[in-house]
């Protein structure tokens, strides 16, 4: 292969992972824009319409105040935000404010200089979520430390979407969310995830290794979320739930990022309360097609309202916060 037709090959697998990771690697949105390398100063956070009100007081229905988290490549603006009108409340913060919580989130992981790719990143372009997630852990440390003391709380509940929910994982573990001598002071009550990258994943078997993952050009944290990686081997040591923290796992079985979907099921430990649900499932509809994350994010055939956005997750989300809240999931 001459050198022309080589560096057209890479380029072209280098798309090939831009095109797979729909949560993984595509651009962030503007309003995050940014030169810092993993820091979540205020300033270079943007705004997300009905997030971060730090005037907001818990009310006595929902003490804890919310927490979300992104994943990998997305900003909080993409992932948690109305695509169709940024001053509107997003699908999932609008019911949550409306059930009456604070709620809260950030960016995190912006690292230009760990994409490892024969592409250069555009000018201009952020990239949240990429730095390794044992950096980012440690910011949403520092960020849930400022909510716990703006609004009073002892502890706050999290809602983590893919790398998301490996990033709190991590927290947990080994960045003091967890006390695992006396779980009653553990800084997060609920732990909800929708579709993390639990146990890893191939990307439809494109990357079956980090090695390959690495020569593709992903990024850090894309790396260490590779099936096998040395990263979630030594996260999911031992046990992957802790005493005193509520989990909840939503996943999709039409999951085209997380592959093989049943990757991000938690293997329960002894004690700790853990719910494993697929919405199919759950809405007893095994044609239903639910994406990764959303509709807009879907690169592959016939793209699909994802989890981010379809009105059954949502409830789900809201039921594992709340398990006393009424009403049927709504699967239409």
């Amino acid at each position: 292969m001459n050198d022309r037709l080589r560096a057209v090959a890479t380029s072209v697998a280098t798309v090939a992972l831009f095109a797979l990771t729909t949560a993984i690697l595509p651009s962030a949105t503007a309003s995050a824009q940014s030169s810092m390398t993993g820091s979540a100063a205020e300033p270079e956070q943007g705004q997300l319409a009905g997030a971060n009100d730090w005037e907001c007081e818990p009310s006595p229905q929902h003490p804890r105040p919310v927490v979300l988290v992104h994943g990998t490549g997305r900003s909080m603006q993409e992932s948690w935000g109305n695509t169709e009108n940024p001053n509107d409340q997003g699908p999932l913060i609008k019911p949550l404010k409306d059930d009456g919580y604070c709620v809260f989130a950030l960016n995190y992981g912006f690292a230009p200089s760990l994409f490892l790719g024969p592409t250069p990143i555009p000018a201009g372009r952020d990239w949240w979520g990429h730095a390794a997630i044992e950096d980012a852990a440690a910011e949403l440390a520092e960020f849930i430390d400022k909510v716990r003391t703006e609004t009073g709380s002892a502890q706050v509940d999290v809602v983590g979407h893919s790398q998301g929910g490996t990033v709190t994982r991590q927290y947990l573990r080994f960045a003091g969310g967890a006390d695992q001598q006396n779980p009653a002071n553990s800084k997060v009550h609920t732990l909800v995830m929708l579709a993390p990258s639990t146990h890893g994943t191939s990307y439809r078997d494109q990357y079956p290794t980090v090695e390959a993952a690495r020569a593709a050009g992903a990024s850090k944290s894309s790396q260490q979320q590779i099936i096998g990686s040395e990263f979630l081997a030594t996260l999911n040591a031992g046990q992957e739930t802790f005493p005193g923290i509520d989990y909840t796992v939503i996943a999709s079985k039409t999951d085209r990022t997380i592959t093989p979907y049943t990757g991000s099921f938690l293997d329960a430990a002894p004690g700790p309360s853990l719910r494993n649900v697929y919405v199919q499932d759950e809405c007893q509809d095994q044609d239903l097609f639910i994406g990764h994350s959303r509709k807009s994010f879907d690169t592959g055939p016939n793209p699909q309202v994802g989890l981010l956005e379809h009105s059954a997750p949502i409830f789900l989300v809201r039921k594992a916060l709340d398990p006393n809240l009424q009403g049927t999931i709504p699967c239409s």
